[in-house]
Parts: structure tokens; sequence; C-alpha cells
């Protein structure tokens, strides 16, 4: 399969001196994880995996010279608050945060620990950073969408349902990438004669609710935006296939848990670049000079598996410039 790379916004990071000899030679440095998916998360452990291996290979070696916090959020977003509060009380050297409901929490705990984020939709925009390429303060770190992208998976779902003309958008309404998101998608849906029903997804309940009763009516499909809807991936794909609605989802895992397509960044790049970023504050930079990066590459993945559940055929135009398709 043909895999696509799209470059992504660099910033020039200014050279600044290692100061590792500041440091006691035998000091253990703590790196903190505060993570949006749950603690046995396929998805968190393939993460943690990656991350751990890569700074192994920049020389560090864990439960030797370096020691790692892992707290992991899951579904109860409520958790966010707390969990910060307890890895900043380890005084960790960096905290690694996944997703957009820890780096708040992590904001409101601390201004003064350096801060490495992935899966922020828009940095800038949610007050996370001053700008991409100086960030400023004690934050930096790796974003996960342009809101106009978002637009391409109402143009997806056209292609795989024709005659699709209702949507639900599932996504954390509270958030700034489910702001973004949502608009994104609503003004490509509106040039394709979709109409959108937004969904939001803090509350499992309210999910359940939401999709059966939009699955009432015909000729729907649903759009699963990265805000808020990893946690709750496996109910949302399990109701979404129960009702046969054809779906499009942001990442990779979602479609190897059962989703029909997705499409969006690779997930554990910027996790290896991620890595690359805290051992070079553990070396003494700045994160305030460390410009904020964007995806690299952005993957389609097709479930063939899934499409024959749903009894739908994708167009071989689509399967040839697919990434990767499961069978």
């Amino acid at each position: 399969m043909r895999r696509r790379e799209f470059l992504g916004i660099f910033g020039c990071a200014a050279a600044w001196p290692i100061a590792l000899s500041a440091q006691p030679a035998d000091r253990v440095r703590v790196v903190g994880i505060l993570s949006i998916f749950g603690p046995d998360d396929p998805e968190a452990k393939a993460r943690t995996t990656v991350f751990e291996e890569t700074l192994q290979q920049l020389g560090w070696s864990v439960g030797r010279d370096l020691k790692i916090e892992i707290r992991a959020i899951g579904s109860d977003f409520d958790r966010a608050r707390g969990y910060a509060a307890e890895l900043v009380a380890h005084a960790p050297d960096v905290i690694f945060s996944i997703g957009t409901i820890p780096i708040a929490s992590l904001q409101q705990a601390t201004r003064t620990i350096p801060i490495v984020f992935m899966n922020v939709p828009d940095p800038v925009g949610a007050g996370v950073v001053q700008s991409m390429a100086h960030p400023g303060g004690n934050i930096t770190g790796f974003s996960n969408f342009e809101y106009s992208m978002s637009g391409k998976w109402a143009e997806l779902l056209k292609q795989i349902a024709p005659q699709a003309t209702r949507a639900l958008v599932l996504r954390d309404a509270s958030s700034a990438g489910g702001i973004g998101q949502f608009a994104a998608v609503r003004s490509i849906a509106q040039t394709l004669g979709i109409e959108l029903t937004p969904s939001d997804v803090r509350d499992t309940d309210e999910i359940e609710r939401n999709v059966a009763a939009f699955a009432r009516s015909g000729n729907g499909g649903a759009l699963v935006t990265a805000a808020g809807t990893a946690a709750h991936r496996k109910l949302i794909i399990g109701l979404v296939n129960r009702y046969k609605l054809p779906a499009v989802y942001p990442y990779r895992y979602y479609t190897v848990d059962g989703g029909l397509i997705s499409y969006g960044p690779n997930t554990l790049d910027p996790v290896r670049r991620a890595a690359g970023y805290v051992d070079r504050i553990l070396k003494g930079e700045k994160p305030a000079d460390m410009p904020v990066q964007a995806p690299t590459k952005y993957e389609l993945v097709i479930n063939l598996r899934t499409a024959k559940t749903l009894g739908l055929t994708i167009p071989r135009s689509l399967l040839s410039t697919a990434d990767e398709v499961i069978e």
C-alpha cells in the first residue's frame, strides 16, 4: 500500500548548551505521563512502550537513571485534575501529556515543570502555547490536527455512502478541539448536502441514547472526531456498527478495533518525537524555545471486514489510495 507523507510545520529551535554537568551524575531523573487513555487500553500500552524504547535509544535506562510515573485517566474525565496534581507532587523533571484534557489539567497544576504534549489540535487557540514557533512558558509539544483537514471525514463519508444526507458528529463539546473540528466538518458537509447532528461524548448513557435516536431515520452516517472519543471508542464503534451506520474515524486504532474507515495522523511517530523533546529537556533545553510541531504522516485505513458486515462496497478508487486495508 502507498503511504502519503505530509510535511508538518517546523520552527527553528535555537541551539542551547547541554547542561548535564549541572546535574549530579547519580541522580535518578523523573518523567511523569498523564494520558487520556485508560490503564488497560492497548493504545496506551503501545505509546508507553514506544516512548520508553525511544528514551532507551537516546541513552536513558528506565529503572536505573530514569523513573517514569504514569497516570491514566480513561473514560472518567473528572479524574484528570486529581491525577495532574499527583504527578506535580512527585516533582518530575518533565511531564509527557497525551490529549487535550490532560494538558488543560496540567496547566492548572503547574507553570514551572516542563511539559511536552501530544494530541492537542489547536495549542495556540486553546491557550496552551503563545505560538507554534515560539511556545513560551513551560510547555511545548506536537499538535495532531489542522482543523481544515477534518472536513476530509465528511468527504470520505460521502464516498463510502453516497446516499448519506445526515451525519451524527461525536465530539467533546467543551473542548477547543471539539468545537474547531465540528466547525471544519460543517463547512464541508454543507457543500455535500449532509445535515449534521452533534452529539457530546462525555457521558456513556448520552452516547447510547443519541446514536439510537439518530439511527431511527434513514440515510445516516457517523463522523467520530478526535475530540474526547478515544476513551469511549469501543462503545461508539459497537453502537455505530450495531445500527448499521457507515462511519469515519480519526485514527488507525479505531479501524483496528472494528471501525469502518479512518483518516488521520500516525499516532506513534509523535510519541517518538516527543521522547526526543523529553531527552533534550532532561539535558538542559527549555520548552519555551522548542517549536510546536504538526503531524508529518497521515494514514487512510479501511476495514473490509466491517464493510462486509455493514453491507457496503468500498470504491476501488478509495481502496487504491489506502495506506492499509484490513481484510
